[in-house]
């Protein structure tokens, strides 16, 4: 009984140890050797919870804010503690995520070093479960030889090949969109223009699109778990600067309590539509070409091979990564072109002498270069995500810096997207003609536009992203113009993506051809 009691003594007291590093040394030991490299940040240290309390503050000041609809400066309204406390401390600083230690690295070259490192030296931090919950535990977030067997089954999906038979279907369900414009405005025969809400309208597009052309089922058979991954959502961003205490997640609190029921409400949906595949096959050694059919292909195997379990995740991670950052691009593209008239009709003109009033091919879309041009503006100005985080996984040397292990390491990439030294002094402006060359000679650095990352983990759906983009923007340039309402207030928001805050509304007018 006493040798029980003497290992029980041992392993509390190595426990407390480790809580009593982690919550009071490691702190104070982390701060003073980035403040010998000339790195400091905010001084205060709160118990637990690190600077969250301030980012708090800071956030929620910048979220009461409304903006010039025609300023694209908005680092301070969506990362207002990056835009503080670069301003006092320098573009590298300190702070503490929690109990976790944070520097914001904004150097394209660290950055490139950083993507680019193949060897796993900086992974992706650990998320909270409800992160997971949201996402799924699939490409976005599983790490080392499980992150190379998913990525190397799901390549095949993203094929150029594949995104090209994909292009018909995109527009059967962007051409049903307009249909449903065209009947509205025939309903309101006294008025000749429309207000849409296009938050919405484009959540629902790519969220069709993406039951299409990767499930093979309807918007209808999905809805319930896209409406529950968006409540979801915006339960979780409401949570990201709160303290989080290991365990927490399994208490049965009223916010625990809602997110299991909307992750049931998710995973029976995704049953639903995995089973009907299932028994849709006949003969099961045949399954198709599109997502769910090359995860389910009873011909992958051993190490190729993913479980079912996998392919629930997936599912999940596909579900919610494949239309949320696509709808925003879409959402800010047209605020954009609402802004700037002139680039509206100039991209029309270039869709109606490459395509006229047909749907676009994939040669078509090829040849849309100012229509690119816009898109690649939008997501500099509006990236969807707006800052990547990745974690030393031992101590590294990175440019003049020494990174301790366990350090993160932030990517701001709205700051990037707008920094004076690589876009130049307009770099605030709307300004597509910064793309006349390519992605990579817009800027002094080749790599400082980061919209689907970059390196081994960049957006394995950034080609299916922006063809579906080009697709949607040339069929409504194709039939309709617009402004942007004067119900329509500027407030860009981080719900875990860049979104307005209270939504687009755009009038738009049926074109008379």
């Amino acid at each position: 009984m006493g040798y029980l009691i003497a290992i029980a003594m041992v392993i509390s007291t190595i426990m407390i140890w480790r809580v009593c590093v982690i919550l009071f040394w490691r702190p104070y030991a982390v701060r003073k050797h980035f403040r010998k490299q000339g790195v400091t940040g905010p001084p205060c240290y709160s118990f637990l919870h690190g600077s969250l309390h301030d980012m708090k503050i800071m956030m929620k000041d910048a979220r009461k804010t409304i903006m010039d609809k025609h300023s694209h400066d908005i680092t301070q309204r969506v990362l207002p503690h990056y835009h503080i406390w670069s301003s006092l401390y320098g573009e590298r600083f300190l702070y503490w995520y929690g109990t976790e230690p944070r520097i914001c690295i904004t150097d394209a070259e660290l950055v490139k070093e950083i993507l680019s490192n193949k060897f796993g030296f900086y992974e992706k931090p650990k998320v909270r479960p409800s992160i997971v919950t949201l996402m799924g535990n699939g490409l976005l977030l599983v790490t080392g030889v499980d992150w190379v067997k998913h990525r190397r089954i799901l390549n095949a999906a993203f094929s150029m090949d594949k995104l090209k038979g994909m292009i018909s279907r995109m527009a059967a369900c962007t051409i049903s969109m307009l249909d449903e414009w065209k009947r509205q405005l025939a309903i309101e025969a006294k008025n000749k223009s429309l207000t849409i809400e296009m938050c919405e309208e484009f959540r629902e597009l790519t969220s069709a699109i993406i039951a299409h052309t990767f499930f093979g089922t309807s918007f209808a058979h999905g809805k319930e778990a896209f409406n529950a991954q968006t409540k979801l959502q915006h339960l979780i961003a409401a949570s990201s600067f709160d303290v989080f205490i290991p365990g927490i997640q399994y208490i049965p609190t009223r916010k625990n309590l809602e997110i299991w029921k909307l992750d049931r409400k998710i995973t029976k949906s995704l049953q639903c539509i995995i089973e009907s595949r299932l028994n849709s096959q006949s003969d099961s050694s045949f399954y198709g070409d599109d997502l769910l059919d090359i995860m389910m292909d009873t011909k992958n195997d051993g190490p190729n091979k993913l479980n079912m379990n996998e392919i629930m995740e997936e599912c999940k991670t596909f579900f919610f990564a494949g239309h949320e950052a696509t709808s925003h691009l879409l959402v800010w593209t047209v605020f954009l072109l609402s802004l700037h008239k002139d680039w509206q009709e100039k991209l029309r003109q270039e869709v109606m002498q490459i395509c006229g009033m047909e749907i676009p091919d994939p040669d078509m879309l090829s040849k849309l270069k100012m229509v690119n041009m816009v898109l690649l503006e939008a997501l500099r100005l509006y990236c969807p995500v707006i800052e990547l985080v990745r974690m030393a996984s031992k101590d590294m040397k990175l440019g003049d810096l020494m990174i301790p292990r366990g350090t993160g390491l932030v990517i701001p990439i709205t700051m990037i997207h707008r920094s004076k030294e690589y876009w130049g002094e307009d770099s605030n402006d709307f300004n597509p003609m910064r793309f006349i060359n390519g992605a990579s000679k817009a800027a002094k650095h080749p790599n400082a536009l980061l919209p689907f990352s970059m390196g081994p983990r960049n957006c394995i759906g950034q080609n299916f992203s922006m063809m579906q983009a080009k697709t949607v923007i040339a069929l409504i340039l194709q039939r309709f113009s617009w402004s942007l309402s004067p119900d329509y207030q500027h407030a860009p928001d981080k719900n875990l993506t860049l979104q307005p805050q209270h939504g687009l509304p755009i009038i738009v007018k049926p074109l008379q051809l």
